[in-house]
Order: C-alpha cells, then sequence, then structure tokens
C-alpha cells in the first residue's frame, strides 16, 4: 500500500445491526457521499421518546467534504432523520421523484422545505457527487421509485443493493433490474452491502401477481364492507386495491392523513390510476350499500391514533365496525407492535368482524429479498469483499456464510457493525479504523439527545413503581413544623384504598424530622427519601420514587 494511495472510507451510522435507522458515509481523501438518512421507531421501554435518529457528529463534524446525500428510497428508516441533518449541513439530496416527495412533505413540517436542495434522479442516471459516480438501478421493493446503488469510486466499483426483492413475474413494471446490475458488474466489483432482513426465510418472497390473486379471490367473496389496512406507502398494494374493487363495482373511500396524502402525491406523479368514479369521501358512504364499498384506512401497525386503531374501539368521529366487515391486514407484524395489532383484531372480533391477516393467509408480500433472491443478487454482482447491511447481527452473520457460499472469500466477507469504519485499498488490502460515534440519539419533543440512559431508568422507574412526594413546611425562625407532613401519591398506589399506609408514612416523616438538627434540610430530605422507601417495600412489596418537598419559610 503506497503512501498517499487512493482509498474508500465506509462509516456506518445506523442499520448494521438493527433493522432501521439506516444511514451510511461514503468517504474519500476529498469528499464524502451519505447514503440514506433514516430513523427508528421507539421500543416499548423508550418512554415519551418519538423517534431514535443516528448521531451525525462526524458527518457534521466533516461536512466541508460532505458532496450529497443519496437516498434509496422513500420509506422512514431511509428518510426519517434527514430534518435532524439539513439543520446542519447544506447540500444537495437526491432521489426519486416520489421519494423526494415524501422527503418534501416531511421537512415542510420542519419549516425546512424552502432552502433544501432536492434533486430528482431516474432509473439509470449516473450523477457525479464529489469523488463518486452514481448509478441509479430500479428495484423491486414494498414502495414505488426505489433504487439500488452502483458507485464508481477511486478504489474500483461499489454495488449498494438497497432494499430490495426480485419479483419473479412483476406487476406493473415493478421489477429489480438484475441486467443492469450485471452489466455494471461486468469490470469486476471490489464490494457489495446487501439488504440482509429476510436472509432466514429460504427460497423466494411471494410476488405482488400473487398476492392480487388472493385478494381478488377474497374481494369476490366478501358479502359487506371491505376494510384494508396496509402500510401508506405501499402504493403498489394500493393500486391493487382499486383495480379490485372497480372489477367488484365497489367504491373506495378512504381514511387517514398518510395515506390520503401519499395516494394525492402518487395520482400527481403518475403513478397510482384510480378508476374514474371509485374514489369517494367518507361523507358519501351513506349512499351505497355494505357490498358497494372497500374502506382504505391507516392503522396495520395497532397504531393507537390511527383510523383502524380507533374504529376498533368505536373512537372514530365517521366510521365505526358492522358485524359483517371483513378486515384485510395487508402488511406483515413488525415485531415491536405485535401485542398493539393483536389488541386490534380481538376488539374488531368482539364487533362481530372477520379479520384476514399474513400468517392465516396470502395476502402480503415481504419487499425484501429471501435466501435465494439473496443469491441470485452475488451471483449477479459476484463481489470480492461483501458487507451485509440493513439487518439484526444475527441477519448479518447469516448473510456473510451465504456470501462465503456464493463465492466470497471467507477473509473478505466482513461483519461490521454501526460506529466500526472500514478503509479499501486498491490493492485489495483493508483496514479496520477506530471505532467512531455512532450512539443512538432520542428525539423527545424538541430536545434532540437530552433523554439519555439515566433519564430513560427513571422514566422506567417512574412507570413501574410510581411516585410519592412529600410537602413538609418548616418555620425558618423556630424550626418547627407549620404545615405537612402532606403525602400525595402519583401511580403509586389509591389514596383511598391504602390511606393507612399513607398516614403511618406520616408519622415515619415526623420521626425522621424529629431526630435530625435543625437547618439541615438536605439531610432531612435524604432521611425522609430512604425511611419511606425502607417502609414501603416492607409494608407493600413496592419501590417508589420518593420526592421530599421541604419548604423553609
Amino acid at each position: 500500500m503506497a503512501s498517499g494511495a487512493p482509498y474508500l472510507s465506509l462509516y456506518p451510522f445506523g442499520g448494521l445491526g438493527e433493522i432501521g435507522m439506516n444511514c451510511m458515509a461514503y468517504k474519500t481523501e476529498k469528499s464524502m457521499a451519505v447514503v440514506d438518512c433514516g430513523l427508528m421507531f421507539p421500543e416499548d421501554y423508550h418512554f415519551g421518546v418519538d423517534v431514535v435518529i443516528p448521531c451525525f457528529d462526524f458527518i457534521i463534524r466533516n461536512k466541508e467534504m460532505l458532496h450529497g446525500i443519496i437516498l434509496t428510497h422513500g420509506h422512514e428508516d431511509h428518510i426519517g432523520a434527514l430534518p435532524w441533518l439539513l439543520q446542519h449541513v447544506d447540500v444537495p439530496v437526491y432521489g426519486s421523484e416520489f421519494t423526494l416527495g415524501l422527503v418534501e412533505h416531511k421537512l415542510r413540517e420542519h419549516n425546512l422545505d424552502r432552502w433544501a436542495d432536492l434533486r430528482p434522479v431516474r432509473s439509470h442516471d449516473r450523477v457525479l457527487i464529489g469523488d463518486f459516480r452514481f448509478n441509479f438501478f430500479p428495484v423491486c421493493h414494498s414502495i414505488i421509485e426505489g433504487f439500488g446503488l452502483g458507485i464508481e469510486t477511486p478504489v474500483g466499483r461499489v454495488v449498494h443493493t438497497g432494499d430490495f426483492k426480485i419479483d419473479r413475474n412483476p406487476l406493473g413494471g415493478h421489477a429489480t433490474d438484475l441486467a443492469a446490475f450485471r452489466k455494471f458488474s461486468e469490470p469486476g466489483v471490489r464490494l457489495m452491502l446487501s439488504d440482509s432482513t429476510n436472509v432466514e426465510r429460504e427460497g423466494f418472497a411471494l410476488t405482488e401477481r400473487e398476492i392480487k390473486v388472493s385478494l381478488r379471490e377474497i374481494f369476490s367473496a366478501a358479502k359487506g364492507r371491505i376494510l384494508v389496512s396496509l402500510f401508506s406507502s405501499h402504493i403498489q398494494r394500493m393500486q391493487e386495491v382499486f383495480d379490485l374493487a372497480d372489477g367488484e363495482g365497489r367504491k373506495v373511500a378512504v381514511s387517514g392523513k398518510s395515506l390520503q396524502r401519499n395516494i394525492e402525491l402518487a395520482r400527481e406523479q403518475g403513478h397510482l390510476k384510480v378508476p374514474k368514479g371509485t374514489f369517494i369521501d367518507l361523507d358519501r358512504l351513506d349512499e351505497y350499500g355494505d357490498s358497494e364499498l372497500v374502506l382504505l384506512v391507516t392503522g396495520s401497525q395497532g397504531e393507537p391514533l390511527a383510523a383502524l386503531s380507533r374504529m376498533a374501539v368505536g373512537e372514530h368521529r365517521q366510521l365505526s365496525v358492522k358485524p359483517d366487515d371483513l378486515v384485510i391486514l395487508s402488511s406483515r407484524f413488525i415485531p415491536g407492535n405485535v401485542k398493539a395489532i393483536t389488541r386490534v383484531i380481538n376488539n374488531l372480533y368482539r364487533l362481530g368482524a372477520e379479520v384476514l391477516y399474513e400468517k392465516m393467509h396470502g395476502i402480503h408480500a415481504s419487499g425484501h429479498a429471501h435466501a435465494g433472491e439473496l443469491t441470485l443478487m452475488l451471483e449477479t454482482v459476484r463481489p470480492k469483499f461483501f458487507i451485509p447491511a440493513h439487518g439484526e447481527y444475527r441477519h448479518l452473520v447469516k448473510h456473510r456464510r451465504l456470501a462465503v457460499d456464493c463465492g466470497v472469500d471467507d477473509e473478505r466477507a466482513l461483519v461490521v457493525e454501526n460506529g466500526q469504519p472500514v478503509t479499501f485499498f486498491e490493492d485489495d488490502t483493508i483496514r479496520l479504523e477506530p471505532p467512531v460515534s455512532a450512539e443512538k440519539i432520542m428525539v423527545d419533543g424538541k430536545g434532540v439527545g437530552d433523554v439519555g440512559q439515566s433519564v430513560l431508568r427513571e422514566r422506567q422507574l417512574l412507570a413501574g413503581e410510581g411516585m410519592v412526594i412529600v410537602l413538609l413546611v418548616i418555620d425558618e425562625a423556630t424550626g418547627e413544623i407549620t404545615m405537612g407532613p402532606d403525602i400525595m401519591s402519583k401511580g403509586f398506589v389509591f389514596e383511598q384504598q391504602y390511606s393507612h399506609y399513607l398516614d403511618d408514612a406520616k408519622c415515619i416523616v415526623l420521626d425522621v424530622f424529629e431526630n435530625i438538627t435543625p437547618g439541615e434540610t438536605t439531610k432531612l430530605k435524604e432521611r425522609i427519601r430512604s425511611a419511606l422507601r425502607r417502609f414501603f417495600r416492607k409494608v407493600l412489596g413496592r419501590d417508589p420514587v420518593v420526592v421530599p418537598l421541604v419548604v423553609s419559610i
């Protein structure tokens, strides 16, 4: 390796070790480009947190080298963190027309749309961005206008597949262009990064054509209303719903802001063609019989404020569930949402509806390649080096094994996690660089990064044990109690039912007060806190947060 030799360094900030928050920086001596800028939604233990985004410290420190942000597609885990990065960098953002339409709406919510430099690209475009030339190859995924990337770098060619599947019988032209990947790869590909989400699933994913056949059978047999809930970005599936509804003489009404917004955007750009007279407003439902209606609603993941969730508990302003309704959940159950989805399904059954979902019926096709498709992509590209991306750690390990089985040398198939940069040189040598910060940054309201593990632990404790507030007012001159002790329970016990324990707690506070030298307020608070915690653990087996408020007047 000669001094000053060209190199390419990859800095992963999300998506390698978890599903979500995808963000990767490509850096040379002179320039840097970022591929995707996604977020994650909070887990159950992230009390109060709105979203989780990557740590952008490294990108911001090197922003003078940054020449562009490239988006593979418009899912939240690939575009959702852009508003937080674009507050600090002023560079062009490249993506498909539909992807940038979604981005523009997101930036408008953060008052960033007026100055953002959004540059649409088309399939097979070749764009110079700093030291890189990006080639955009169409891929099939659960959102329209997604791209895989062929990147020409100073040390050779790189393929970054993005999220993809290989539909063997594509519907409506939504296909992964393997021929374009093959042609780009003919001179030789130094490195390939590939979607690992479904590596544990054998064979090939269901095709959209198969899903449409299943949905057609369901539509034909339905006697009452049909309610369909799906991801609001799945325009291709929406097209199937509109086409099938028109074929059965049904009208389609929509409930849910994200669905309405994305349908409007897709129609404006010509990606969604709604048969004339099929689309109606919710306030016209009374003009039609139940057998003439399809309702397209949000809530496939059990989101509490979504249309289907509100219908399931009788809280939707315009819609209610009827006994003969057929509900189709045409999406996969995201692991963290299973309980919420199951709750909605049970409530729908209580109201007399019938519910169909992926585990029971072939009504959803994953947008991520199964092992057979991943193998086909590896055999098409035939890279020298391979890094599995977009997956939890076990997915990365299993995808690495698959790459070795497909001919990648064992020592050249690397499992890399967030924060671990790796540098590639022309002579096929590589180097692991010192780790960089890739912590998860939590966004809570307007606060970015101010919620850390200590705050989360406190919130978890409050959620699990509750709070006891002790109010004590002391005359500063005499050292005597002038008011209190008053004890208030918040999320700890029902005060009327446990009033005798709270009365005992007041006595304990008085005992502590009697044994503390007047004026030692800090010691008094600590003694009250420790004494009450011991008492509540002994009599109730609980350990609430005890907050002593001692006021001297």
